[in-house]
């Protein structure tokens, strides 16, 4: 009984990290900020929570950037910037959507699928690399 309450505060703290991130953290990410809170904390709990909650729909996947995955807490539909030289991950404001159910549709029918959800993901240099770059130069 006393692993399962363990186990819930674990999850429990895995989701607040996650929840109350100002960044699309990795699963690294969070373990490294949990791991003076929870001593016996392992980096595959926290996958394995983080998995859960995806399968949930209470978080979403970015994908992989530099070898790590990075994760969402907001799951509406929105935007992304990728930076390519940090790899830090932005919101694009404003929920941009570039795409209508006229888009979908066209997907759908040249490709024979069906399209329940898509992201736009902008690639470039962030202000604070362009910032450094022009320093350098």
């Amino acid at each position: 009984m006393d692993n399962k309450r363990n186990f819930s505060a674990k999850r429990e703290a895995i989701y607040r990290a996650i929840s109350s991130a100002d960044t699309h953290p990795s699963a690294e990410w969070i373990y490294e900020q949990l791991k003076q809170e929870i001593p016996d904390l392992s980096l595959g709990t926290v996958y394995r929570n983080l998995n859960i909650f995806k399968q949930n729909g209470k978080i979403k996947s970015l994908g992989v950037f530099n070898g790590h995955e990075r994760f969402d807490f907001d799951t509406s539909p929105h935007s992304h910037f990728v930076c390519e030289c940090c790899f830090s991950i932005i919101d694009v404001p404003g929920g941009i959507n570039l795409f209508d159910k006229n888009t979908c549709l066209y997907v759908e029918k040249e490709c024979g699928v069906k399209v329940d959800s898509y992201s736009v993901v902008f690639y470039g240099i962030c202000r604070k690399c362009r910032r450094k770059q022009s320093a350098l130069r």
